[in-house]
């Protein structure tokens, strides 16, 4: 798991998710799933978890990769520590957070994906990519 915005964005794996001390620990107080392949996580009461399954590709829902995004942005707006995970931790995780951030900071998506790219791995599919860009840059 690694932050990518001061103590209020991580951005994470199913390992990571799933290790709820872990995330008990960081104080982190909102989860966002994104892993379509991965069985729900059970979260103590305290932890707000939003299960917004995704693909690594062009065929997500128009409305829940909104969705993801939005939620995301809300969550950082308003200061609740959140962590974005998938899968991997590689490719929709990075997207998402980075989708949000690119709102936050009306950055270009694709800069703020350099920046979390400088930090550790990170490789978003296409498909996933470009979606994104439609909905950040109509």
């Amino acid at each position: 798991m690694r932050e990518v915005f001061s103590q209020l964005l991580w951005i994470g794996n199913a390992r990571d998710a799933r290790d709820v001390q872990g995330v008990l620990d960081l104080g982190i107080a909102a989860v966002i799933d994104l892993a379509l392949e991965e069985p729900p996580i059970t979260f103590p009461r305290e932890i707000v978890y939003c299960r917004l399954p995704l693909i690594d590709g062009d065929e997500n829902n128009p409305a829940i990769l909104e969705s993801a995004i939005e939620t995301t942005t809300r969550f950082v707006q308003s200061e609740v520590p959140t962590l974005v995970a998938c899968s991997g931790g590689m490719s929709r995780s990075p997207a998402i957070a980075a989708a949000a951030m690119s709102r936050i900071n009306q950055t270009r998506f694709a800069d703020i994906i350099k920046q979390i790219a400088a930090d550790g791995p990170c490789d978003v599919a296409p498909g996933l990519w470009n979606a994104i860009q439609a909905l950040l840059e109509p």
